[in-house]
Order: C-alpha cells, then sequence, then structure tokens
C-alpha cells in the first residue's frame, strides 16, 4: 500500500484514527493531508492538517505531548488511517488522557460485578489515575489527594504500607467483603505512589508483559 492508493476527499485530507500503542485505547482522531503525511513519516512524530486554520501542525508543538510514530494502516477502503502512536502524555487538550473521555449515555447493560459493556478494569484504573493526577496539578482546597501530595513520597509510602497490612489482614481472616474493601483502599494509594513517583500505569502493562513472555 503507498500513499497514491489512498483516497483522498476534495480537499486532500482524509481521517486518521489515533491508537496508543501501548494500551489499544483510541485516542483521537484528526485530519491528514499528503504532505502530513509524509512529515509524520520522515520526523517520527505524528502531523495533522487544521481545516480551521489550513495548515499542517505536529501534535504536541504547544503542549509538548508529542505522538511517536509506530506504524501507520489504510483501511479496506483505502479512505481512512489507523495510526499508531507512542504518546508522550495526555492526548487531549483538555488534559484528558483520550479526546472520546465524555460518554454520550450511561444507558448501558450492566453485568453482575457492576461494569458497563464499555468498561475494563485497565480503563477503571486510567481513569483512576488521571483524576489523581489531576489532583496533583489543580490542588483543590480540602482534597484527600492533595494532601497526600503535600505531604510528600514517606506519607504516600507509609499509607502503602499501612493498606498492604490491611489486606493481609483481612485475608488471614478469610473476610473477602474487607478484602475488596482494603485491596481497593491499596490500590487507590498505589496509584498516588505511580503518580508520585512518575510511572505510567502503562509502564507496569507492558513489564508485566515482558515477564508473561
Amino acid at each position: 500500500m503507498t500513499e497514491n492508493s489512498i483516497k483522498f476527499d476534495e480537499k486532500g485530507l482524509v481521517p486518521a484514527i489515533i491508537q496508543d500503542i501501548n494500551t489499544k485505547e483510541v485516542l483521537m482522531l484528526g485530519y491528514v493531508s499528503k504532505q502530513s503525511i509524509d512529515q509524520t513519516i520522515k520526523t517520527g512524530q505524528v502531523w495533522f492538517y487544521s481545516r480551521s486554520k489550513q495548515r499542517l501542525w505536529l501534535k504536541g508543538e504547544i503542549s509538548q505531548n508529542f505522538f511517536h510514530l509506530k506504524d501507520i494502516h489504510v483501511d479496506c477502503d483505502q479512505d481512512t488511517l489507523l495510526i499508531s502512536v507512542d504518546p508522550d502524555g495526555p492526548a487531549c487538550h483538555n488534559g484528558t488522557n483520550t479526546c472520546f473521555d465524555t460518554q454520550l449515555s450511561h444507558d448501558f447493560e450492566q453485568d453482575d460485578q457492576g461494569f458497563t459493556q464499555n468498561e475494563n478494569t485497565l480503563q477503571i484504573l486510567d481513569q483512576l489515575i488521571h483524576l489523581i493526577s489531576e489532583r496533583k496539578i489543580q490542588k483543590p482546597k480540602d482534597s484527600y489527594v492533595s494532601n497526600l501530595f503535600e505531604l510528600g513520597i514517606d506519607r504516600i509510602s507509609q499509607k502503602v504500607i499501612e493498606e498492604a497490612g490491611e489486606v493481609v489482614i483481612a485475608a488471614i481472616n478469610r473476610d473477602k467483603e474487607n478484602v475488596i474493601s482494603e485491596t481497593s483502599d491499596l490500590l487507590f494509594h498505589m496509584m498516588v505512589l505511580l503518580v508520585e513517583t512518575g510511572v505510567k500505569l502503562e509502564d507496569i502493562c507492558m513489564e508485566l508483559s515482558r515477564r508473561r513472555k
């Protein structure tokens, strides 16, 4: 497949779906031209064409949240691209990991565990860690998370140790409900610790994947 095979529209553009190569999450949709595709391949960073400004633009040119190119695929109709990237940071200008962060409707069928059909465990943890990241930046008053960040890494680490102990005690007592509750507390404080140390959830997933192999 070559660029000449791509069916650009009358304005010389095609939509491009951007996907995180690590998490497989769809990050955004933009439009690209032949020139922006050339720039993307040449530089290894994703370029788009702005329909409002009528010019090429580099993702991250202002935010520094660049998309590092990993792969480009063309759909069966040759009029849409799927670009796999390794993102430097949040994809959306609102600071969220993906531009598709707003749910249109909550009227989805739920399973016995209370998860909606468009949710999974990784998504829930990802949403949590982004909320925690926002708390660290915005520092709202009367926020438990903000207070933890103010106290620093020693206090955060202490809370992780405390919660881990509570999980063990609940497990020894065969208290399933308390295991669920205390493990939730432990995971929450672990997410705070990850944000404080600059570790991404994707880093953990990649390490677990490496170990599985």
